[in-house]
């Protein structure tokens, strides 16, 4: 059994989507009042699926990869949320897609919690225990915390609502970013107090402690570095804390790169930290039909090229570099990432994609060997794997090589996750600023495709330099250091009488 529940969309709008405009929709008039909800156990787990449900919005989940066509490291033929314009630099307070959707998106989101937590902090049933309220609580919490974060490195300063809205205080004013990031830390770190100390894979796809760390851990690394991209000591060493709970708390690499991402390993994985749950035919996505045939997205040949040779050389100086076939002798894990023309499992179970590739390379991390063909009527039901220890690893000896240098913790975080794919350890005898390039290289090849590539270059404060040095891209790349921050739609802020202020570089 894949797990105890699915999370279909049980939209329950009378409580979690009433409010006014701006930040939330009109309550519609055809559905239950509150009045005759919120009155047992089952109402307040039919509420938390919705909230559950909130994250599985493609753009957070199996839409993820997409994320990566803004950086250097693929190309998105058919502009999905509005990339296309992303990276040649046309943002605006009027933009829609990313710069818009994920304002919305979050802020309705956080609605269904707030709600939540104001319901679930009145309710006076007794079918509900005490340690049970706390558990609700800290798996409601991490989402909200989930969605600030999502709105902290899109926007920096934003309202922070932890209320229901009505009438009197639906406008609310821009916070501090310090603000904004406190309300994030403070989430997680009462969600880390009460949720249960199980590994996920046993917590029957409900967020669990461990998850709400490494969210936090990863909220921590964003805010690591200065504007100038120079480490803050203070917050690597509390991230550290929490790397080291993770690499503690039982889990472990996947004995195969690929099981992570794949239906039917992911159940019980060790590597899975969380993950957001889908399930056939009735809860399915479209991630095969999207990178398997459509080629929604096409990987970059620089990308492609930043796969080292098997003897841990870069493509092209290694002596094993075969141009005429360039997929050969190269880390395991491009094969099992890039696909080349056709999608191809083996045994002639190949799949010919109906959409025409740009850079003639597609995306095979995600795909589903036994769905092929892939078409309309795929129903994919692999989860999106939102947190998972090789993260973690990586997290680690980048931290501990700013703290202390690449000493033997820092080498054995990275060298696990490179052996996993039989790539030899890395050389002795690396400087701290050569540590710092190959860990960076390693998050780029582990972690592809993942959604991550441009939250490691912004929080590096590298995204200006590489982006703009981008020569293979199929339309040119244009990054201002304002768009670090993206400004606040101008929806909402014709919607907040004045209230709500534009991010200045946008004004």
């Amino acid at each position: 059994m894949k797990r105890i529940k699915k999370y279909t969309l049980i939209i329950l709008s009378m409580t979690l989507m009433a409010g006014c405009e701006g930040f939330l929709d009109k309550n519609p008039t055809d559905q239950l009042s509150s009045s005759l909800f919120w009155k047992s156990k089952s109402d307040f787990d039919n509420a938390l699926t919705a909230i559950y449900g909130t994250i599985q919005n493609s753009m957070y989940s199996f839409g993820a990869p997409n994320l990566d066509v803004l950086t250097d490291n693929g190309y998105g033929q058919h502009n999905y949320w509005g990339s296309r314009e992303i990276v040649q630099g046309n943002i605006n307070p009027t933009s829609g897609g990313y710069v818009s959707n994920i304002y919305s998106s979050s802020y309705q989101a956080i609605a269904r919690v707030n709600i939540f937590l104001d319901q679930l902090s009145n309710y006076m049933g007794t079918d509900i225990s005490p340690e049970q309220i706390g558990v609700y609580e800290g798996e409601a919490k991490f989402f909200r915390a989930y969605f600030y974060f999502e709105l902290y490195k899109a926007y920096g300063s934003v309202p922070v609502v932890t209320a229901p809205l009505n009438l009197e205080n639906q406008h609310q004013e821009k916070q501090p970013e310090s603000a904004v990031l406190a309300q994030i830390t403070a989430d997680l770190n009462e969600a880390i107090g009460k949720l249960s100390a199980v590994p996920f894979s046993d917590g029957a796809g409900h967020v669990v402690k461990s998850s709400a760390e490494g969210l936090l851990l990863r909220v921590l690394m964003y805010d690591a570095y200065d504007e100038n991209g120079n480490a803050k000591m203070d917050v690597l060493q509390d991230a550290k804390s929490l790397a080291t709970s993770l690499m503690g708390a039982g889990y472990g690499l996947a004995d195969e790169y690929v099981n992570v991402f794949k239906d039917g390993t992911q159940e019980g994985n060790k590597e899975i930290i969380f993950s957001i749950k889908f399930l056939a035919p009735d809860n399915a996505t479209s991630m095969d039909q999207w990178y398997g045939d459509w080629f929604v997205i096409s990987p970059l040949q620089n990308f492609v090229d930043d796969y080292e040779c098997i003897d841990g050389l870069p493509y092209g100086e290694s002596p094993l570099t075969d141009t005429e076939q360039p997929f050969n002798n190269r880390d395991s894990r491009l094969t099992k990432t890039v696909f080349k023309d056709i999608v191809d499992w083996g045994d002639g179970n190949t799949h010919t994609p109906s959409n025409g590739g740009p850079t003639t390379f597609g995306l095979k991390k995600f795909l589903t060997p036994s769905l092929i063909p892939y078409g309309y009527s795929t129903r994919s039901q692999q989860d999106w794997v939102l947190l998972r220890y090789a993260d973690v690893l990586l997290m680690y000896a980048e931290l501990e090589n700013e703290l202390s240098g690449p000493n033997a913790d820092v080498y054995d975080a990275i060298n696990e996750v490179r052996l996993r794919s039989d790539m030899p350890a890395l050389p002795a005898g690396l400087s701290k600023e050569e540590m710092r390039e190959r860990i960076r290289h390693e998050r780029r090849i582990e972690l592809a495709f993942e959604g991550l590539r441009l939250y490691d270059l912004k929080r590096w404060r590298i995204a200006e330099d590489v982006l703009n040095n981008v020569e293979d891209g199929i339309v040119g790349y244009h990054y201002e250091d304002k768009f670090f921050h993206w400004p606040i739609p101008q929806s909402e802020i014709d919607k907040s009488n004045g209230i709500l202020e534009q991010n200045p570089d946008y004004q």
